[in-house]
């Protein structure tokens, strides 16, 4: 048998396709109007209304715009709730800018520092050359936001507001990259002149000094200490007076980040339930108080611990395939959002499992529930999704997630650890099992 494609084959197609009438009503469809518009299925809307028996109040929707900041503006979505609450403020934003700062130049510092680990490696090896791929991407989980916070505290929006260049990262991330890898290749210059790993240390921190003042260029010179002046509900005046972004947090936001933690939903046969993993160089903060770790559940059990946190007025930070069979401009993530089976006459039957080994979906982008329906049962029917894409999309930037799409694309779940049950805290306290660095689990939202 030829192992290419027969002319004569080519035909059998063409007939194939030809003898039914749907095709080419689809594909004047498709090719007319794309293929999710064409395969939106207008039930949808009944299906899946936005309203939910438990919901939390939120602030107004943020815009991530041009960036890849989806974790830090979930995570600050979460976070600022705290200060609306104890300074009884009607809307807020924490400044998503701030951290951006200095996730670039953690993040460049740890670059260097795994440049260094892995001196003796050749560059042509894979974790070297999986290293040198995307030396400081614009994506993150929640325990590299966890580190970044309790290094640096927030500020409020006001104090550091968004630049150009924030709001539109390409261009800064291209150049900070850019110069990261010449770095990368000045120390294997400087390790084949024999210098040491001192050497290569002392060199580092005028190569960071370099990546700080590109990042001051780009973002402003983020506050050391700051006043912040803002009015209640009541139109009462606040002054928020010489305090540190560190001291800030801890007075006005003030969630105990030992308490927060991660559980993930893995089904995959190297990756056991109730065991702890890690992934390799995954960080934001070198030597951080809070390395990336998370418990792996089965998916029904994260939906029970975010219906407990609902139930107590909690938002939940969720990590999920945002591209999946979904409706980004309606505001859908749901199952029977589009009919693209119908569409193309073919069945995607992959599992969430056989997803994940053949690199068909990870975790991609961080947003937040604030609401559940339930059914009579107390099961949990869709979900409420904070998003930060803007007002212009879904419900006025709300997202409507069926429980099915929940099970098939949800990923990761921030949690306070009162919430797990016996088992789970028992198994939370393991070890982590250490995953390569490619490893879907360490993909970045």
């Amino acid at each position: 048998m030829k192992k290419g494609i027969s002319l004569k084959k080519l035909e059998s197609f063409e007939k194939d396709f030809d003898s039914n009438i749907a095709n080419k009503i689809a594909m004047n469809a498709v090719t007319n109007n794309g293929i999710n518009q064409a395969a939106l299925n207008r039930d949808v809307y009944n299906n899946n209304q936005n309203a939910f028996s438990i919901e939390v109040k939120a602030g107004d929707v943020c815009n991530q715009k041009q960036s890849g900041r989806c974790w830090m503006f979930a995570a600050l979505n979460t976070f600022r709730l705290q200060v609306m609450d104890k300074l009884n403020i009607e809307n807020m934003e924490l400044s998503q800018n701030y951290p951006l700062f200095y996730d670039k130049l953690e993040k460049s510092n740890l670059f260097l520092e795994n440049m260094i680990e892995t001196i003796d490696m050749p560059v042509t090896s894979r974790e070297v050359a999986f290293l040198l791929m995307a030396p400081l991407g614009d994506g993150g989980q929640w325990d590299m936001f966890r580190s970044l916070v309790a290094k640096y505290g927030v500020v409020p929006k006001d104090v550091m507001p968004e630049t150009e260049v924030s709001s539109m990262t390409r261009e800064m991330d291209k150049y900070l990259t850019t110069k990261l890898r010449e770095f990368a290749c000045e120390f294997r210059k400087m390790k084949a002149e024999g210098k040491t790993v001192k050497d290569l240390r002392d060199a580092k921190e005028e190569m960071l000094n370099t990546i700080y003042r590109m990042l001051c260029i780009s973002l402003g010179k983020p506050p050391v200490k700051f006043t912040w002046e803002t009015k209640d509900k009541d139109g009462k005046f606040i002054k928020v007076k010489d305090i540190t972004p560190q001291d800030f947090y801890k007075e006005y936001v003030g969630m105990p980040l030992n308490d927060l933690v991660t559980v993930i939903n893995a089904p995959t046969k190297d990756k056991p339930f109730y065991e702890t993993y890690t992934v390799k160089y995954l960080g934001s903060v070198a030597d951080g108080d809070y390395p990336v770790k998370y418990l792996n559940l089965p998916i029904d059990e994260l939906k029970k611990i975010a219906i407990k946190e609902l139930k107590d007025n909690k938002v939940i930070w969720f990590g999920s395939d945002v591209g999946q069979f979904s409706e980004r401009k309606k505001g859908f993530l749901t199952m029977d959002a589009l009919c693209i089976e119908e569409l193309f006459s073919t069945k995607f039957g992959m599992t969430k499992e056989e997803r994940l080994d053949f690199g068909e979906s990870l975790m991609t982008h961080a947003m937040v529930i604030t609401g559940v329906d339930l059914d009579e049962k107390g099961k949990p029917i869709k979900w409420k999704v904070e998003n930060s894409w803007g007002k212009d999309v879904g419900f006025d930037g709300y997202y409507v997630m069926d429980d099915e799409w929940f099970s098939e694309y949800v990923y990761q779940i921030l949690l306070d650890k009162k919430y797990l049950n016996k088992k789970q805290a028992e198994a939370f306290k393991k070890e982590p099992i250490v995953l390569e660095p490619w490893d879907p689990m360490g993909s970045l939202a």
